[in-house]
Formats: C-alpha cells, sequence, structure tokens
C-alpha cells in the first residue's frame, strides 16, 4: 500500500490531481486518454493499484463517465479524467448522473476550442457547459483550482461534495494549472475531512428524491432497488407519465443544491469593504491578478478581489457585496465572456462590469494588460 505520504513536495498539476483522488479515497478510475489531462490517466494508472484501486482504459469518454457511475454504485469512489471535446462527449451520462443522484468526479481539463481547436493550449471556455451542458433542470457543482497546491486540495473537495450531496461534481481545471508544477503541502490525513456518502439502514426504502438526501445502497447489499435515468420515486420505481411525480424529484434534485449553496461555496477574497475597482478572477487568469493588485495598490488605487474556487453554485453574495464598495468590476477571462455574464447578472446595474478577454495560442492574460485595465478604469470613475 503506496499511501501518499504528508510532506512537501515539487508536483505537477495533474499529478496533485491523481493524488488528491487518492487521498479522497478514489478507488476506480475509468477514462480515456486526451490532451492536456493525460497526465492525471497516467498517473493514477501507476498510483491507484498500488492503493487496492482499478483503473481502467475505456473506448471513449461515454464509456469512461458510464463506467464510473456503474462504480460508484457499488460503492466505491470513482473519477474520470478529460478534456472539453470529452467534457463534450460525457454530457449525457452526466445528467444519467444528475437524474440517479450518483456521487461522481469528472476533471475537465480545459482547452481552446470549439472542437479539437488548439489541444494542446490554455483556454477557459468550458464555464458555461459545466453548468448547462445536459438536458433538464438540475443544479451544478463546479470547483475552479488556482495552483497545484488547489489541484489536491479541491480534488479532495470535490469527492467529498460528490459523497455529501449525491451528485456528480466538476474539477474545471485548465492547461496552465495541471501543467505547472510547484511546491505543494501535503498535510497528514488526520487533519483532512474526508466525507463518505450516508448509507441506508436495513429497513430503508426511499433511495431518492428526498428534500434532504437520501442514504445510498451499494450493488449486492441486498435492497433490490431499480437504478433509472427516466423519472422515478424515492423507491426508485419509473413514473414516466406524472408531472407531479417529476416536479417533485426534479425540484428536490435542484434543492439539495440550493439550499447549501451558500456553505458550498468557496473563495479567496482582499479589501472587498474598501475598495473602488475590483477583480473577480478564477483558475489561471487569477494568477495575474495578484501582481497586479500589489502594484495598483502601490500607485494608490483602492482595489479588492474576490478569486472563485466554487463557480457553480455562483457565489452571487460576495460578489454582491463587492459591488457594494466598488464602481467598477474587472472580470478577466481566457474565453470570450463567460462569468461575466453571472457577474453582471449577480450586482445588476449598480456597478459597471468590465470585461477583459483573451483567446488563442494558450497567451495568458499578464499582470500588466490586467493593470493597464485597472487604471484605465480609475481614470473613467
Amino acid at each position: 500500500m503506496a499511501k501518499t505520504q504528508p510532506g512537501t513536495f515539487f508536483w505537477q498539476g495533474n499529478q496533485a490531481c491523481a493524488e488528491g483522488a487518492i487521498v479522497a479515497g478514489c478507488r476506480f478510475f475509468a477514462g480515456y486518454p486526451i490532451t492536456p489531462a493525460s497526465e492525471i490517466f497516467e498517473h493514477i494508472a501507476l498510483r491507484l493499484p498500488q492503493n487496492n484501486g482499478i483503473v481502467v482504459q475505456m473506448e471513449d469518454e461515454m464509456a469512461a463517465l458510464a463506467a464510473v457511475i456503474g462504480a460508484s454504485w457499488t460503492g466505491a469512489k470513482a473519477m474520470t479524467a478529460t478534456s472539453g471535446p470529452g467534457f463534450s462527449l460525457m454530457q449525457e451520462l452526466i445528467g444519467y448522473a444528475f437524474m440517479t443522484e450518483t456521487p461522481s468526479v469528472i476533471v475537465d481539463v480545459q482547452r481552446a476550442g470549439p472542437s479539437t481547436g488548439q489541444a494542446t493550449k490554455c483556454s477557459q471556455g468550458d464555464v458555461m457547459q459545466a453548468r448547462w451542458g445536459t438536458h433538464g433542470d438540475y443544479m451544478s457543482l463546479v470547483l475552479a483550482p488556482n495552483s497545484v497546491q488547489e489541484m489536491f486540495e479541491l480534488t479532495v473537495q470535490a469527492f467529498n461534495l460528490a459523497e455529501t450531496y449525491r451528485t456528480p461534481v466538476v474539477l474545471l481545471a485548465d492547461e496552465i494549472v495541471a501543467h505547472m508544477r510547484e511546491g505543494i503541502t501535503v498535510p497528514p490525513l488526520k487533519q483532512m475531512t474526508i466525507a463518505n456518502r450516508k448509507r441506508p439502514n436495513s429497513t430503508e426504502t426511499q433511495f431518492f428524491g428526498k428534500k434532504e438526501v437520501a442514504p445510498m445502497p451499494s450493488v449486492g447489499e441486498g435492497f433490490n432497488v431499480a437504478v433509472t435515468g427516466s423519472t422515478h420515486d424515492e423507491q426508485g420505481h419509473r413514473f414516466t407519465a406524472d408531472p407531479h411525480v417529476h416536479k417533485r424529484l426534479v425540484e428536490n434534485l435542484i434543492e439539495k443544491i440550493r439550499s447549501n449553496a451558500d456553505r458550498i461555496a468557496d473563495y479567496e477574497t482582499y479589501n472587498i469593504d474598501n475598495c473602488d475597482v475590483a477583480v473577480v478572477s478564477f483558475g489561471c487568469t487569477s494568477r495575474a491578478m495578484y501582481e497586479a493588485v500589489d502594484h495598483a495598490e502601490h500607485r494608490g488605487i483602492k482595489i479588492g478581489f474576490v478569486r472563485l474556487k466554487t463557480i457553480w453554485p455562483f457565489p452571487e453574495k460576495i460578489v454582491r457585496s463587492i459591488a457594494q464598495e466598488a464602481h467598477t468590476i474587472i472580470v478577466p477571462e481566457m474565453n470570450l465572456g463567460e462569468i461575466l455574464y453571472e457577474v453582471q447578472r449577480s450586482v445588476k446595474d449598480t456597478t459597471r462590469v468590465v470585461p477583459l478577454n483573451k483567446i488563442g495560442g494558450g497567451e495568458m492574460i499578464t499582470p500588466e494588460e490586467l493593470l493597464a485595465e485597472i487604471e484605465k478604469s480609475v481614470k473613467k470613475s
């Protein structure tokens, strides 16, 4: 048993993701190789069998997530990893995982698209797909790391959220964070929170669509429960023509996330109570923000920021609070505007929201570019 040891290491982001999954209790991984997520597959293929786990290469990304869902129903914590094109293929199975309330972790290491795009270049173009990619009504849980440390920590958190709320969780990384190497600290396991799904007692009969998170049986435990993507009642029985059953089921699937949104939301803030200009960022673009904010302060600009670790559910309360102070919010993204619209929706007309976008070639938004936008906003105020 080659368990992940506590200590300080120099890891690649994808390696940290794989190690975080193992620490969280992942014991099944199914995938299909794709740039720039392949190193997760490669590393976990080495490490998971050393920790009593199983790794399978499937024929495509749909099959990979189908295998993950099946493994989860045997009681295993399970994960897959892909990039944009594979994430697109997975959407049907992601909907099935929502409907069947199957804990699962899906890592999407974003690259430039649409379609094959620039397979080795960075992008942040999957934000809305991570929220709205599959059909129907549901509430996504999506986390966005900005460092190798967070590739480890938020992978653990993704498993904890999946197990706690019985739902698929997306770790929305990007090529920059996945491929960079940084120092990382792994704490002792006893200092970490590791969540496990609620188990049913011997008399339990309701396993789906409850207002609270229902317990989850495993295949072979004798509960004889049907698992279906069709509309079903709390026992799993199909009711495909009853509007009341469908309404109750879908509303409860959404409410178990919505009612806990404030508890789920995770973010980093700075000077949000005393700023004229603010930055809202996530993922690799937030790394430019720290230097830009530091230079802006040295030039006498009152500036603050919100850095999103949780993208969905969108942490609108903290964004709304910074809008009460700032006259301008700048939203840097390596896309043509996706989080921008959520910021605008949250603050309504109280604050000017300014996009700073860059796509193509994998070129990051630089601290100098962000600083220039900050200074421009001050002059316009």
